[in-house]
């Protein structure tokens, strides 16, 4: 019971030996070639996309470094104009304060000259009433000789008529 599968047999021996190294020949030119090629430019692409990603992470915290710069000035310079406009409008306020008072004792002054006026013109007034009565009760002395009696009575009559336009 020979079988000739388990026997060995030098031509088929080399052969087989032909056979598979014209095949490993053949793979290795027409699939490991290319597949390994294939697989080396993967690589490559994999590669340059993680250095593509850590360049890309670099820029963007730098950029968040920049945002952050650049926020903090902005709120800076909004604090900055805050601060401004304050005084600006503390400097209105007193300037507007000072104004009003200027005004005011303006308007006062005014009022005080008014009233010296009106002073002057009411005594300038009751001068010349007094005056008018003066020569008013002179002339009824001189039109009519009257007595001691007749000339205190006009006298008397005289300065209440004074009291009486004064009130």
């Amino acid at each position: 019971m020979n079988n000739p599968l388990v026997q060995v047999d030098p031509g088929l021996f080399i052969w087989t030996i032909l056979t598979f190294l014209g095949l490993l020949f053949l793979l290795k030119k027409m699939a490991w070639g290319p597949l390994l090629k294939a697989l080396d430019e993967r690589q490559a692409t994999i590669r340059k996309s993680l250095d593509d990603a850590q360049q890309a992470k670099v820029e963007l915290e730098r950029l968040n470094q920049e945002s952050a710069q650049i926020l903090a000035k902005a709120r800076a310079e909004a604090d900055a104009i805050v601060a401004r406009s304050r005084s600006d409008a503390e400097r209105l306020r007193e300037e507007m304060k000072h104004k009003a008072r200027a005004e005011a004792e303006g308007l006062t002054r005014n009022a005080e000259r008014q009233i010296q006026l009106e002073t002057q013109r009411a005594l300038g007034q009751i001068r010349i009433e007094a005056v008018e009565l003066s020569l008013s009760i002179a002339s009824k002395l001189i039109k009519r000789n009257l007595s001691k009696e007749d000339n205190a009575r006009l006298i008397d009559e005289t300065l209440r008529q004074i009291d009486s336009q004064r009130n």
